[in-house]
């Protein structure tokens, strides 16, 4: 049995844990053990993004063979492990977030055994906002291959601008949480109006293409053009 799609997937349909099952084949040990520890310490669990999600993640990564990836919401780091996992030995991950306290409590102690892949993580502590101005700022505009976004809602628009400034041409940006729970349909709170303000901007965005899927909690693809 894979005990990723058990534990993730306890209470869903039949069909969801059949397709984690299937699209978690390449799940290391280590991502194996951060999901269960946040599963089980974790206060904020569902913050942690979808299994089959991170796997998509990795996938666009070795897709356009980036170097260098950003990382918008660590939570424990399960998102930031999968795309250190996918970068080459001499890749970068650069990781936000407002809170580190579980980063800290559960994702560090996991991380700690594997300090190959926790060397290639630059954990930032505070605005996202910021921390992608200063590597604007520092001359790294167009230097990166993929962005990860699940933080805070509101700021989704201005955390997709951002990000398209720091990738290069063909690079790919993946916005978790774009169903909302199928809220997005009839947006009615701050969050779901926010998410359903950038998907419609990103489908008419001319410097992108894009795709919205629903997967996990629905998933933005949105690749910039050459």
């Amino acid at each position: 049995t894979n005990t990723v799609a058990k534990s993730f997937n306890n209470a869903a349909t039949p069909l969801i844990a059949y397709t984690t099952q299937l699209s978690t084949t390449s799940f290391t040990p280590l991502q194996k053990e951060l999901l269960d520890e946040t599963l089980s310490k974790a206060r904020s669990f569902r913050m942690l993004g979808a299994p089959e999600v991170l796997e998509m993640g990795k996938l666009m990564i070795a897709l356009n063979q980036t170097k260098k990836a950003l990382d918008i919401g660590t939570f424990t780091a399960a998102s930031a492990l999968a795309w250190a996992i996918a970068v080459p030995a001499d890749g970068k991950v650069v990781s936000m977030d407002v809170d580190h306290t579980e980063l800290n409590r559960i994702g560090i102690p996991v991380l700690n055994k594997a300090p190959e892949l926790k060397a290639k993580i630059d954990f930032r502590l505070g605005s996202a906002i910021d921390t992608l101005k200063s590597l604007i700022a520092n001359g790294e505009a167009g230097t990166y291959g993929f962005a990860f976004i699940d933080a805070d809602k509101v700021n989704y628009c201005n955390y997709y601008e951002l990000c398209l400034t720091l990738l290069c041409p063909g690079g790919v940006i993946m916005v978790d949480n774009a169903l909302w729970s199928g809220s997005v349909v009839n947006p009615e709170n701050e969050s779901s109006i926010a998410i359903d303000k950038l998907n419609r901007f990103a489908a008419a965005d001319d410097r992108v293409h894009n795709t919205l899927l629903n997967v996990g909690d629905g998933i933005h693809l949105i690749v910039k053009k050459h």
